[in-house]
């Protein structure tokens, strides 16, 4: 029989992310040899890419980047998933996170497929090898302002961050923008504003306020009015400029912004699996 203790199994397990029943079988087979059982454990890893394809990669983090430019600041974020929770909370798999929106800033990649063509995409292929699971690069978000303020939230304390917000303002308005970031990772707001809405859907949500209204037996010459409220109920559901601002409902977060004297010009919201 092998050789190893639990402390080893242990540090393998942390060191690649892999399930304790594979470090076992790959210390036997490397009779208690640590540094061949790591190898096995990503060269049989890469042998099963091919089957882990098709399975669901659901839990992961939210990664980072803000930095200055020459018109101000752009912020990235990254959304990098696995399998399980035991990987995502995994030093090497934060670590990868960190790797992935450095990656997606060196490069400018704005999708998967872009920075899987950098040096990052081998790095992927290794870490799914080495942790026996799907690890997939889900999407990239990016915002550029002349301010740009980043929330991240733990859903579970135990976890990395689950949810990123990045916010882009002018100067004044960065003095509310902390707080606006952490508004959008709570209330998860569609647009940004009621021009940034797809008149497609905006033409439904008429035609539907509209069909429930004569459902209901409203009188003719109220429709018109009852389609506006409902449409403007949409909007304050689902814009951010339009929601009630957390920390103050009576008032906009669009209002909040105005008499912080600031311009709010953008945002991003990501949301593991979200």
């Amino acid at each position: 029989m092998a050789n190893y203790t639990a402390a080893d199994i242990k540090e393998i397990r942390e060191s690649t992310g892999a399930g304790m029943l594979d470090v076992k079988k790959a210390l036997d087979e490397a009779e208690g040899d640590k540094s061949k059982a790591v190898e096995l454990i990503r060269v049989k890893g890469l042998k099963g890419i091919a089957k882990r394809e098709a399975r669901t990669a659901s839990e992961g983090l939210i990664a980072v980047d803000v930095r200055d430019t020459d018109q101000g600041q752009t912020g990235t974020l990254v959304e990098i998933n696995s399998e399980t929770d035991f990987v995502a909370k995994n030093d090497k798999f934060v670590a990868l996170g960190d790797e992935a929106v450095a990656a997606a800033v060196q490069s400018g990649a704005s999708e998967p497929a872009e920075l899987a063509e950098t040096s990052f995409g081998e790095a992927l292929t290794n870490a799914g090898a080495t942790m026996g699971e799907k690890i997939q690069v889900r999407r990239i978000g990016r915002v550029s302002g002349e301010v740009v303020t980043a929330y991240m939230h733990r859903t579970n304390k135990d976890l990395p961050p689950q949810v990123g917000v990045l916010v882009a303002t002018d100067k004044a308005g960065a003095e509310v923008a902390r707080d606006i970031a952490m508004h959008i990772a709570a209330f998860s707001p569609a647009y940004f504003d009621r021009d940034e809405v797809p008149e497609e859907l905006v033409a439904d949500e008429r035609r539907i306020a509209e069909e429930t209204a004569k459902n209901e037996n409203k009188p003719e010459k109220a429709i018109p009015k009852i389609v506006e409220g409902r449409l403007n109920g949409y909007y304050k559901e689902n814009v951010l400029l339009d929601q009630a601002f957390a920390k103050d409902p009576k008032k906009t977060v669009g209002k909040i912004v105005e008499e912080a004297g600031g311009t709010l010009t953008g945002f991003v919201r990501f949301r593991v699996g979200g």
